[in-house]
């Protein structure tokens, strides 16, 4: 028996999204109830209109204004969409004499992810297979964006 998550992961869920709460950004057991227990937080996959509306009652943000504004900012976030690299990371790294013990967090507070079916017309990745689009918000303020081809 596969997952909702599974399947999204698959490319077989492309009218839902995903989204992923860590437990330090929202602790709320309901939750569970609704999605799948992970270790640092809960992902839930449900259909795109009332996905759309649980990621703005638990983040206070529109998702699709969030994705845009993540768009500009190029990261990386796993493809189980509950962890990532934030891009603001490499440059604490560097400087990392000058940061503190808080400043060098950057774990995702939330991931919101949605998936576009393969489009041959359109070529590059897009001709690789369906393509999660995949946005995040770091602990320390940076929201970033990624996206990958699902191989067969």
């Amino acid at each position: 028996m596969t997952t909702a998550r599974e399947e999204f992961l698959a490319g077989d869920r492309p009218d839902d999204i995903a989204l992923f709460l860590a437990d330090s950004y929202v602790s709320d057991d309901r939750l569970e109830s609704f999605g799948q227990a992970v270790d640092n937080g809960v992902l839930l996959v449900v259909d795109g209109e009332r996905g759309r509306n649980a990621f703005q009652a638990a983040t206070g943000k529109q998702a699709m204004e969030f994705a845009q504004s993540a768009m500009s900012l190029e990261g990386v976030v796993d493809s189980d969409l509950t962890s990532g690299r934030c891009p603001d990371r490499e440059a604490n790294d560097e400087t990392k004499a000058e940061t503190t013990a808080s400043d060098d967090t950057h774990d995702p507070q939330f991931i919101f992810a949605f998936a576009e079916e393969q489009n041959d017309d359109v070529g590059g990745i897009y001709a690789e297979g369906d393509v999660v689009h995949a946005y995040a918000q770091c602990s320390c303020g940076t929201a970033y964006s990624d996206r990958w081809a699902l191989q067969d």
